[in-house]
This record gives C-alpha cells, sequence and structure tokens, in this order.
C-alpha cells in the first residue's frame, strides 16, 4: 500500500483552505495531484523508506495533522495504486484508513459490482450485466474475447486489467487549478429527479452569475452526485464553446445528471464545479439566428444587474420561486 486518497470534509465555503491541506501532505512527499474540490492523490513509496513507517501509520500522522492545524477531518484511502485506493475510499470512514493491502485486492474487488470500477459508465454496466458480468469477480473470470466483443477491443482490455486489479495509474502532481465551485446540499436524502433538477439549476444559475461577475467564462463543467452512503459520482464535460450562459451550464448539467441513469438514488448533495476558467473578452461564440437564444443573453444582463443592485435572490427562475 504505497498510494492515499484522502478526501477532506471541507464545507463548500470553505473550499479555498484545499491548498493549504495539500500543502500538509507535500510535507510528506511531493507527488502529490489535487483531486477538487475537496481531495488528492499521494504517492507515499518515497514517505515510507524516509520516515520509516508504512502508508496506514502515515495516514494516521495525516489524520491529526490535518485535524490540529486546520480543524478539518479527512477520510483516507490506501492501495497499491491510484485506482485501488481510490475505491478502498469508498469504504473508508472519518478515523479509520481503508487499506487494500497486495494480497487482498482479488477478494476486495471480487464483490463489488462493475459501476464500482472507475471508467465504467451506465452504458458499460448495463451491457455487462446483461450477460451476467455484473460484478468484478465475474468480469476478471471472462474470457478477454468476450470483453472485446461486448465493449471494443481497447475498452476490454482495460476493464479485464482492471478488474483484476492491474492498476497501471500513477499520481500526476499537479496544483489546484482555477475553479468555481457550489453545492446544494437537501435537507434530507432525496429521492426525487425534480428536486435534483431544481438545485442543478439553482446551482448552474449561480455560477453563471459568479463567472458574469468576475468577467470569465469556463471550458469545462464538473458535476458531482453525493450519496446517502457517502459515497459520490462525478463527472466532467468540456463545453462547445467557452461560456458564461447560466442556460448553456443548466443544459450541459442537466445532460450530464440525466446519463448517469439515477433511479431511486438517494441523494445528500448535489455539486457543480466550472473549471478552465478564462477572460471573457477572449472568448468566441458562436453567432446564432435564434431569437430565444438572443432574449436569454438580454435578460441575464438586465438580471444580473438588478441582483448586483437589490442583491443575489432579486431576480430568480420562476421554478425556483415556487
Amino acid at each position: 500500500m504505497t498510494i492515499l486518497c484522502v478526501r477532506f470534509q471541507l464545507p463548500p465555503a470553505h473550499e479555498a483552505a484545499l491548498p493549504g491541506l495539500l500543502g500538509l501532505l507535500e510535507d510528506f512527499t511531493p507527488v502529490v495531484e489535487a483531486l477538487p474540490p475537496d481531495g488528492a492523490l499521494a504517492d507515499l513509496r518515497g514517505a515510507e523508506r524516509y520516515f520509516g513507517r508504512d502508508a496506514v501509520e502515515l495516514a494516521s500522522v495525516i489524520r491529526v495533522r490535518a485535524l490540529a492545524h486546520h480543524g478539518v477531518d479527512c477520510v483516507i484511502g490506501a492501495g497499491p495504486g491510484p485506482m485501488l485506493a481510490r475505491m478502498a475510499l469508498r469504504d473508508a470512514r472519518p478515523g479509520v484508513t481503508r487499506a487494500v493491502a497486495e494480497g487482498e485486492v482479488a477478494d476486495f474487488l471480487a464483490g463489488k459490482p462493475v459501476a464500482a470500477l472507475p471508467g465504467v459508465g451506465t452504458a458499460t454496466a448495463r451491457t455487462l450485466c446483461e450477460y451476467g458480468l455484473d460484478t468484478l469477480g465475474r468480469v476478471a473470470a471472462a474470457p478477454l474475447s468476450t470483453l472485446q466483443r461486448l465493449v471494443g477491443a481497447k475498452a476490454g482490455r482495460e476493464l479485464h486489467e482492471k478488474a483484476g486489479g492491474v492498476d497501471r495509474g500513477r499520481v500526476v502532481p499537479n496544483g489546484v487549478s482555477r475553479s468555481l465551485a457550489t453545492e446544494r446540499p437537501f435537507t434530507r436524502d432525496e429521492l426525487d429527479p425534480d428536486r435534483h433538477r431544481r438545485a442543478l439549476l439553482a446551482a448552474a444559475g449561480e455560477l453563471g452569475a459568479r463567472l458574469r461577475a468576475v468577467d470569465k467564462v469556463c471550458g469545462t463543467l464538473t458535476l458531482t452526485v453525493r450519496y446517502a452512503d457517502r459515497s459520490s459520482t462525478t463527472r466532467t464535460r468540456t463545453l462547445k464553446e467557452p461560456t458564461a450562459h447560466s442556460a448553456a451550464l443548466t443544459r450541459t448539467a442537466y445532460e450530464m445528471y440525466e446519463a448517469l441513469g439515477l433511479q431511486r438514488a438517494r441523494v445528500r448533495a448535489l455539486a457543480l464545479r466550472a473549471e478552465a476558467l478564462g477572460p471573457a473578452e477572449q472568448a468566441s461564440h458562436q453567432l446564432t439566428f435564434d431569437p430565444v437564444d438572443e432574449k436569454l443573453r438580454r435578460i441575464e444582463e438586465v438580471a444580473d444587474r438588478a441582483r448586483a443592485k437589490f442583491g443575489p435572490h432579486a431576480v430568480m427562475p420562476g421554478t425556483l420561486a415556487a
């Protein structure tokens, strides 16, 4: 176990603390990869030798320092590679590191559903389940040729390797990308898709207004769905053109949400993050003869002026006012 996947339990309003928490990890290893808005991967191979402690022991020290210096608790998964560390994180809880040792990989993966494997989307999982390959153990036992016929040559090979515990990923050091984020928690675990969409509408509207206020546009949008069992799903989509237009951000958020195919999912919170920010004055916009789009943009300008004068809730979609 040489890789840690750490998720700091940061409230949405305190995500600016993430760079400082990454610095805490960098006290142990320079190989740290930020996973905004609240996580990171850390490669501790050199740290284990230097400090004379294994990854689980170092994880305990990291947890104590995060609490002592930043007042932030964290959950930590440990594994031989980034993929396994991420999967271990889903089984972790505050105060206890979920560790997957080299000899435990096959047993750890065997009973998990195929959708638990990073990179396996809803469509791929549905295809595999139709042929009885509903767990990673069954996928690992299936012939490679069968998987390649079902999902394609390259995807089938990668799926076969990952289900068998082969983790070829690596931790790539980076910094926290410039971004804006907002989260919509529910007062109780929410099953209603209409309420999910209302939350996305509000979040996309807020992001658009914040982007326009600082004369920025975003190139990618990330949706994170947090569930009642503390697990989460994250999807990122590159926009057709950089934008701060709330309607475009809302459409993209809806598309990512619908692609997840959630059925009776108990959702605790929905978060949107606008990334790849750039100056609005340098962004190109595809001209359109659609009068509806032009009307929406003009209404948006008027609404922004009203919010600047009377507050952020002065103008809002009728759906949210109900």
